[in-house]
């Protein structure tokens, strides 16, 4: 049995590259989500803030959307 090294770090690094980019992403979205309710709070505008957030969101999406694709096909 023959185990190719470079190949299973290859794909370790590229799943941690993932995740944190990810979850990065995700909580990018939440403080956004945070600094428009005070944003809003303060009396200014918040849609900057939650257009961001919306725009974290939707990139993870895509990105889990990707890899389900990925393992299903």
């Amino acid at each position: 049995m023959n185990i190719d090294w470079v190949a299973l770090g290859s794909v370790f690094g590229v799943s941690l590259l993932a995740t944190v980019t990810i979850a990065g992403l995700f909580v990018l979205g939440l403080v956004g989500l945070s600094k428009q309710e005070v944003a809003s709070q303060a009396g200014g505008s918040a849609a900057v803030a939650r257009a961001g957030a919306y725009l974290c969101f939707t990139l993870c999406l895509v990105a889990v959307s990707f890899g389900i694709y990925l393992i299903v096909v």
